[in-house]
């Protein structure tokens, strides 16, 4: 591959060729399962995080008017052009991230475009306009140009991120859309059945997965899943959102009858109540198979479910990160001493519990929008995400991972209403 450097630093790609072969490093053992959604970088690596979760909207890449600047790509026989300036602003993130031996989760996402021609490639033909939810589609399976654009996207970011030497950093983990079992506001194909949902879904996350292997043999792909693992989203009719166990169930089983791969997932285990931090204190979270949710109270039922004979990719249990998840700040007295607890616990539970490779926390700084306080930081009156001070969360979560924990968790035993960190876990045996 040959590049010239142009104006402030922007790489313009003369020639593009597929890798020889792809990446054969291993995947990488983290020291550690503390995580962010990161929107700083500088202070995400003084917070010493070991694994980064970084949104990434593909169809914002593209450059289908091919302008001279655009990175040229060749893949599987045609040209594609990526956009210089979102690339580099990508770049920005992961290098620096990388190469302090954070391992990076890059979030697949596929949102509705201005641009009406990108969008007629990306939006899956039965995404509803109407439906006015997060204007997120699911990827587009159902069309070649559909498929061709998301593979060649995919293989560009993969191979990006997967070069020797890693001058533009290196990513380890494809999350491929976002709660997907909430699929009207988070996967939208229109009011679809359980069936339609798994396998246009699973069709999606094998593009994904044949695209990442072209760089690297071991970079993971992971699914996407909210919460409700017996009982659908109640805010969604039986043709919006499903159970997250039969959709995983029904995915799984589409992958083995279409040749199985090393699919993993990523899961969000918020509290039973977005507005509530304490989640001990969830009432659908239980130690039953049929659990109506799966939170951070119940968390070991997940990599209990996912040891079954069926489930298992060559003889072993897939990889589970939680890749989504935080602790509203409620608006009372202790409100902030809450949060910060709520932190704690699952914490230390994830830490000394099998199953689980990552904690990523959700948010960085909070978001105007998103309608729950769930970040280190606050933002500023008046904007959109600029922090303004760190909440008391902040420094729980930056000495979590090291020999401070103890002294500054203790608080929050009694507000958890437990004498010993012990008593947070399971009790062996099953259910």
């Amino acid at each position: 591959m040959r590049r010239r450097l142009i104006g402030s630093g922007v790489w313009l790609v003369m020639a593009a060729a597929l890798f020889a072969a792809p990446d054969a490093d291993p995947y990488p053992t983290p020291t550690s399962k503390k995580g962010l959604q990161v929107q700083m970088v500088d202070d995400a690596i003084a917070l010493g995080i070991r694994h980064a979760g970084l949104n990434c909207h593909l169809a914002s890449f593209v450059d289908l008017a091919a302008r001279p600047d655009s990175i040229r790509f060749t893949f599987e026989g045609n040209d594609y052009f990526f956009l210089a300036p979102p690339v580099a602003h990508l770049d920005a993130e992961v290098q620096p991230l990388s190469a302090h031996g954070i391992v990076i989760s890059l979030i697949l996402l596929n949102y509705e475009n201005k641009d009406e021609a990108l969008n007629s490639i990306f939006l899956h033909p039965r995404y509803d306009r109407a439906a006015k939810t997060n204007h997120m589609s699911a990827f587009n399976v159902a069309t070649p140009d559909g498929v061709r654009h998301l593979r060649a996207t995919v293989a560009f970011l993969a191979q990006r991120y997967s070069e020797a030497g890693a001058p533009h950093g290196r990513v380890w983990n494809y999350i491929v859309g976002n709660e997907v079992n909430s699929h009207w506001w988070w996967n939208n194909m229109g009011r679809a059945t359980t069936e339609d949902v798994a396998s246009e879904y699973e069709r999606a996350v094998r593009n994904v997965h044949a695209a990442v292997r072209t760089a690297s043999d071991n970079a993971r792909i992971f699914l996407s899943f909210e919460h409700h693992w017996s009982i659908r989203y109640p805010a969604g009719a039986p043709d919006q959102s499903c159970p997250g166990r039969e959709l995983l169930e029904a995915f799984a089983r589409f992958a083995r009858e279409r040749g199985d791969f090393d699919w993993h997932l990523a899961y969000h285990p918020y509290p039973e109540n977005l507005g509530e931090p304490r989640f001990w204190l969830d009432k659908s979270a239980t130690q039953s198979a049929d659990t109506p949710r799966i939170t951070f109270k119940n968390i070991e039922i997940l990599p209990r479910y996912l040891a079954r004979p069926e489930l298992l990719w060559q003889g072993h249990p897939r990889h589970v990160i939680l890749s989504e998840q935080g602790f509203h700040c409620p608006d009372r007295a202790d409100g902030e001493r809450d949060q910060a607890a709520a932190y704690c616990a699952a914490w230390w539970k994830i830490a000394h519990l099998d199953g689980i490779d990552a904690f990523i926390l959700h948010r960085h700084v909070d978001h105007a929008y998103e309608g729950l306080n769930l970040g280190l930081w606050t933002h500023q009156p008046d904007t959109i995400a600029t922090p303004n001070r760190h909440r008391q969360l902040y420094e729980v979560f930056r000495v979590a991972d090291t020999p401070e924990w103890e002294k500054a968790f203790a608080f929050a035993l009694p507000v958890i209403g437990i004498e010993r960190w012990e008593q947070l876990l399971p009790a062996a045996g099953p259910r």
